[in-house]
């Protein structure tokens, strides 16, 4: 435009870069002028935006697919989560599993059945006692061998101990993922109790090895009751304090609370068990419906939540500890006397005094070692009630020493599937609390 091409006050400017429709509606812009007003908008003053054609672009509804993982530290491990986007809503959301895969059941298949135990409880990493327990379990089954009492009340009570203390790591990274750092620092100090109780009583502080086909390694130290009478007596204060720290966090109430809910009849349809399911109303607990160990002896209670939501999640938990030190109380009072393991020594190796002085035993013992018992044909199925629902192990006999088949049902790798149920339909910063509140641990969920 020149000079002289200038418009007079009151007149219209003539630039084709300075019209629009407003002005002149039967102006069509050119290239240059989308590119000028498109440079000139503000990015998030409206949702929708145009091309260099002038196509509309409208990114409340357009779908974006995100990577959540592997290496992410909301997962709790390898896990990958492939989440469909509409703004901030989630639209879909598929995991993506295999990425810690250590071939643990078809490992056992070529181990000795006494050498199988330490494989199986590397898999629920937090859980050790019970993948022990489910495996043990099915073995005596198997042969017919009868526990001695002791020996059961002190799985019982390595089990409870275990129990809170998978708890105690859940609770803990959970409040992490939402903020509450102290809330880590105040679970994990217990949790360190725990684990010198562990040490204690087994040599180890994790993946014990500590339950054999037949009852127990080895008996309760000296000075051991007593340290475990004392963490009983000030743990249920210490979860009380963990109920005031989050109960009364607002914050902590309004990202949970109404958040994740599945209905108990879809939870069933997908096979959940555990606190996801008794979170809804249902009081479906193995301790209560099976025999596997007698839980039948003490006095104890299923707590059960009324929404389904992660705030009922959290205290169906927080409830849990409480009745696991219950537990573990009682099983001390009543601790029976008598041997930790049986005494079939075609099973169960023969104890080491005895080797010395005699010659049966130190035949028994080179036999086991070297080629270990022999199992009858069969199979069976064995379920514990683990701190993330029903375990289970199956275990196909062909007659040898060794297991034909073992397969594990953990719970983490069913529960993953409420994870999109959770999900759908709300934002992604809750995608956070809905990992942590279902607890998987994905050395369960790969194996």
């Amino acid at each position: 435009m020149t000079i002289s091409d200038k418009p007079k006050p009151g007149q219209p400017e003539t630039d084709p870069s300075k019209r629009d429709v407003e002005r002149d509606p039967t102006f069509k812009p050119t290239g240059a002028d989308v590119i000028a007003r498109t440079e000139a908008t503000i990015v998030g003053t409206s949702p929708v935006e145009r091309t260099e054609a002038g196509e509309a672009l409208d990114f409340e509804h357009e779908l974006m697919t995100i990577n959540m993982g592997p290496h992410h530290p909301a997962t709790h491990g390898v896990l990958r989560l492939l989440v469909s986007l509409q703004g901030e809503t989630v639209i879909d959301l598929k995991p993506v599993m295999g990425y810690v895969h250590t071939g643990i059941e078809k490992s056992c298949e070529d181990k000795a059945y006494w050498k199988v135990i330490p494989y199986v409880e590397r898999m629920d990493y937090l859980s050790y006692f019970f993948n022990m327990q489910a495996f043990c379990g099915a073995i005596e089954q198997m042969l017919e061998l009868e526990i001695p009492a002791r020996a059961q009340y002190l799985r019982i009570i390595h089990m409870e101990l275990n129990r809170i203390h998978s708890h105690l790591v859940w609770l803990g990274t959970s409040a992490l993922d939402l903020g509450a750092i102290s809330m880590f620092w105040y679970c994990f100090r217990e949790r360190d109790q725990i684990l010198d109780l562990f040490e204690m009583s087994t040599g180890q502080r994790m993946h014990t090895r500590y339950f054999q086909v037949g009852g127990v390694f080895e008996d309760i130290p000296l000075g051991f009751e007593a340290k475990l009478r004392e963490f009983c007596e000030q743990m249920p204060a210490r979860i009380g304090q963990y109920e005031a720290l989050l109960d009364r966090n607002e914050i902590f109430l309004q990202r949970t609370r109404g958040i994740g809910i599945v209905s108990r009849q879809r939870l069933l349809e997908l096979g959940v068990t555990g606190p996801l399911l008794r979170a809804t109303g249902e009081p479906w607990d193995l301790r209560k419906v099976s025999d596997y160990l007698p839980y039948g002896d003490f006095d104890f209670q299923i707590p059960v939540g009324t929404v389904g939501d992660n705030y009922d999640r959290y205290r169906v938990r927080i409830q849990e500890m409480y009745e696991s030190v219950k537990i573990v109380t009682q099983a001390l009072d009543g601790l029976p006397e008598g041997p930790w393991v049986a005494d079939d020594r075609k099973v169960v190796l023969p104890p080491r005094h005895e080797l010395s002085t005699s010659m049966e035993a130190l035949i028994h013992h080179f036999k086991l070692v070297t080629e270990g018992f022999r199992v009858p044909p069969g199979e069976i199925y064995n379920p514990v009630e683990s701190p993330r629902g029903e375990l289970g192990c199956y275990v196909l006999a062909d007659g040898s020493a060794k297991p034909a088949r073992v397969h594990f049902r953990d719970p983490s790798f069913i529960n993953l599937q409420a994870l999109r149920e959770m999900c759908v339909g709300g934002y992604i910063a809750d995608l956070i609390v809905n990992l942590a509140m279902l607890d998987p641990i994905l050395g369960g969920i790969d194996r």
